[in-house]
């Protein structure tokens, strides 16, 4: 019997005839409610016909999370009196609860994306409702932008709604344009009628540290639990926390050993029974409870009994490393958007009290919405997914945010690596059947490759087990985690079970129900055909599937992937004695050098250069390494290097040179024999350049290195290493550079000359190095010059000397300190060298370079 006293509470009832006729009329529309208000629930129910006047649809309703699409489904059953699996279904990984009889089918998005590349036009599905927009999940706004597709396309009647909380309602209007040329689709809001929730600040203590990574400061952690505790004495109720991952919803649970209450912990790897439990509610008469919950409880949910919100303030986001293939999770201030939805979770059922653990005078910086995941994760998948669809670029796909290029290409190189797309990007017979097993591609190519190898249960044991991390207390060494997931009677191993059944099924199935064809080799030298042992298998799988992640002990401890990026266990770890290990999980944080070793298998090298085969080279490698030219024959993997044969004087000519070349780059030129002419030429050269530009050459260090063909030739190309270099007369070189073509070579001495002659017939030389050319010369020698001596038109700067060789003045107009400032200096100087002339009048008296009584002997 339907409970209709329960559906006329839900708000969203009065938005649902406007809603009906919005389909009606245009086909698609923006459902913008806020929680609480029953648009994941009611909605449904009304555009199957299931409740009100509506005609009778098949509805499909996609939710981002497993736990979310089977309380769903449970929740509308109950509204119709009904057991799920009947009018009400749903379907997840590993399980299906639907048949015939169902008229609305909740499933989640990974689902819904499966369906479509198997069956583009949902053959029997009237309306599709893609709830929780505004979270940003790729798989969501992937189904988005293929179901516009099939509208556009296949199916212009296939009603298409978006739905959401807090999302930027105009933006998905624009995205749902409707097909007659009318213009956005029309937004239908919902007012909610909750209870209303009262948001209180609990400003946590001073001193706390950002967190970073997936690390958060413990003294954090203490705070949100002082504050449950102050929750729970100040009012009645059940208490949901948000947190932003298990380890820290562990750690707060210890923290709040002792309290009154029953605390449970609600995450995606949760047991079914416990997550299903939490969403029971608790007995009538039975102990308070604190749910401690990650973002699976932030939407789509109810969990009954809230009335009090504690919120951490912080949210797990994927981020991805293309360069080195390591994904990680990121702790993140949650969004505004976010914390909206956290505080819905407050006032269902009655009135609510939010507490924030951040300052009020933190609240308004926070980002309005959170990062949509294609712009930070892993795009491979996604990749897959639209070169199936026939749009490798993803360039012709309604998609709020384009994926961005560079994550894109790395996502294809992926591709490319394991025979999933062609040169074009299109994807293959092989890419398709990987893109239908329900994996990431790398697992799909470790399962299909691995059965044909280790047989079809073994592939798919590991596979399961590195598609859904085990718990940590499994350890890090996969081959016992995988013993340990078979022995286990724990949640983990019952879902591990499950999974590796479904994929035992869907390879069989990819690979002709024989559990062969895979493009793999058979057997092998790696001992991990179908009687190897767990470790061999484990292995064989693992660096199917990371070929990038195999590592090589290092001398210095610790591991280097292919990829380059270096790795370590934790200490005390079993597979630390290990040569080679295939990295099933780690992760590298922006703060840390080193990837972090959470999950790995033992493989030996014939493994790891089977599986990373496109990543093996060789050949000959010389280049400038510690001051000098090495010279080896290398074979690598990666970044791996296998064997390393010294070449000595056998190496490539041309290698060789470029290795110098490198070395002149990074050391600069003065590696070469640069005596003092060379130096002053170059001064020269550069002066000229500098005032009159060409023909004279910039002989800067990177125009130099630049044009070694033209100057350091034949000179380099003889030469074998640094000592070589040093051999090479700098100067002879450079005057190859000389204008000699223009004939401009030969004025080099007129423009800018070696020494200039002074009025005491001495020829001082000129310093080039500087601003402008400098001439240092005694103040004596420059009498009766009123003039100051130019070089290519530029004044020179006259450093006056005393007769002591000594800076007296610096000016670049003689004749104004003749006039002006020759007083100061006479009466300075006069006295300390009385033996040599100081005439009143400079500009009239007999320069010389001797002192007043040699100069009167001269006389």
């Amino acid at each position: 019997m339907i409970r209709n006293d329960a559906l006329d509470r839900l708000p969203v009832r009065h938005a649902v005839p406007e809603l009906l006729t919005a389909l009606a009329e245009r086909g698609t529309a923006v459902l913008s409610a806020p929680p609480g208000t029953g648009k994941t629930t009611l909605v449904p129910l009304a555009l199957a016909g299931l409740i009100g006047d509506g005609p009778r649809r098949r509805v499909l309703v996609a939710e981002p999370r497993r736990m979310a699409a089977r309380a769903a489904a449970r929740r509308m059953a109950w509204l119709l009196g009904e057991e799920v699996g009947g009018t009400v279904g749903f379907s997840v990984r590993g399980e299906r609860r639907a048949g015939p009889a169902t008229r609305v089918e909740v499933v989640t998005t990974g689902i819904l994306l499966q369906r479509l590349q198997r069956d583009p036009e949902l053959a029997g599905v009237d309306v599709v409702l893609l709830d929780e927009c505004h979270e940003r999940h790729l798989d969501a706004d992937t189904a988005m932008a293929f179901l516009v597709d099939v509208r556009a396309a296949l199916r212009p009647e296939l009603k298409l709604i978006a739905a959401s909380a807090t999302s930027d309602a105009a933006a998905w209007a624009d995205l749902l344009t409707v097909l007659d040329g009318s213009g956005p689709a029309p937004v239908v809001r919902s007012e909610g009628e909750g209870h209303g929730c009262r948001v209180l600040f609990a400003e946590p203590p001073p001193g706390i540290r950002p967190a970073h990574g997936t690390w958060v400061d413990p003294a954090l952690l203490r705070h949100v639990a002082a504050t449950v505790r102050l929750a729970m004495e100040r009012h009645e109720g059940d208490v949901l926390c948000f947190l932003p991952g298990t380890g820290e919803i562990a750690r707060t649970a210890g923290m709040l050993a002792g309290v009154d209450a029953e605390v449970l912990q609600l995450h995606g790897r949760a047991p079914a029974a416990v997550q299903d439990a939490v969403l029971r509610g608790a007995e009538p008469g039975g102990r308070r409870r604190v749910v401690l919950a990650t973002s699976v409880a932030e939407s789509s949910l109810t969990v009954p009994g809230v009335r009090i919100v504690v919120d951490s303030g912080l949210a797990r986001e994927p981020r991805m490393d293309h360069a080195r293939g390591l994904g990680s999770l990121a702790t993140v201030t949650v969004s505004e958007a976010t914390a909206t939805q956290r505080l819905g979770r407050a006032g269902r059922e009655a009135f609510g009290f939010v507490y924030r653990c951040w300052a009020e005078a933190a609240d308004g910086g926070r980002p309005r919405f959170p990062s949509p995941e294609i712009k930070v994760a892993d795009l491979a998948d996604f990749a897959l997914r639209v070169s199936c669809w026939g749009d490798p670029t993803a360039e012709g796909l309604a998609l709020l945010d384009p994926p961005p290029a560079g994550a894109m290409a790395a996502a294809r190189a992926v591709l490319g690596s394991i025979g999933a797309v062609d040169g074009d990007g299109r994807a293959t017979e092989r890419g398709v059947r990987m893109s239908r097993l329900g994996l990431h591609p790398r697992l799909g190519r470790a399962l299909l490759d691995g059965a044909s190898e280790v047989g079809v249960r073994r592939a798919a044991e590991v596979v399961a087990l590195i598609g859904e991390e085990p718990p940590r207390d499994y350890g890090d060494d996969l081959a016992g985690a995988w013993r340990a997931a078979r022995q286990g009677s724990d949640g983990y191993g019952a879902r591990w079970r499950t999974e590796a059944r479904r994929l035992e099924r869907s390879a069989a199935e990819a690979l002709g129900g024989d559990g062969r064809g895979g493009v793999g080799e058979r057997g092998g030298d790696g001992g991990a055909g179908e009687g190897g042992g767990d470790d061999a298998v484990a292995g064989l799988v693992t660096a199917l599937a990371f070929p990038e992640r195999v590592a090589r002990a290092r001398e210095q401890g610790g591991y280097l992937m292919v990829s380059g990026s270096g790795a370590r266990l934790a200490d005390g770890s079993r597979l630390r004695s290990s040569p080679w290990l295939a990295v099933a999980v780690a992760d590298r944080t922006a703060r840390d050098a080193t990837a972090r070793v959470r999950l790995a298998a033992v493989v030996d090298e014939a493994v790891a250069c089977r599986a990373a085969g496109h990543l093996r080279s060789g050949g000959e490698e010389v280049r400038w390494e510690d001051g000098d030219v090495v010279a080896r024959s290398v074979d690598r993997l990666g970044a791996v290097e296998l064997t390393v044969r010294p070449l000595g004087s056998g190496a490539a000519p041309d290698l060789v040179r470029e290795a110098l070349l490198d070395g002149l780059r990074r050391e600069g030129l003065g590696l070469l024999r640069w005596r003092r002419e060379a130096e002053e030429l170059r001064a020269r050269l550069a002066f000229l350049h500098r005032e009159l530009g060409e023909p004279w050459p910039d002989v800067s260090e990177g125009a130099l290195v630049d044009r070694a063909d033209e100057w350091l030739e034949p000179e380099v190309s003889r030469a074998a290493r640094r000592a070589g270099l040093g051999r090479i007369d700098a100067g002879e070189c450079l005057r190859r550079l000389l204008p000699w073509a223009s004939g401009e070579a030969v004025r080099l001495d007129e423009l800018a000359p070696e020494r200039i002659e002074v009025p005491s017939g001495s020829r001082i030389r000129v310093e080039y190095g500087g601003g402008r050319p400098v001439l240092a010369v005694k103040l004596q020698e420059m009498f009766g010059l009123a003039e100051t001596p130019r070089v290519a038109g530029v004044p020179v700067l006259v450093h006056l000397l005393s007769p002591a060789g000594r800076p007296a003045a610096v000016t670049a107009d003689l004749a104004s300190f003749w006039r002006d400032g020759y007083r100061a200096v006479r009466a300075e100087l006069r006295g300390r060298y009385p033996k040599h002339p100081w005439p009143e009048d400079p500009s009239a008296a007999v320069p010389t370079r001797h002192t007043s009584a040699r100069l009167r002997g001269e006389r």
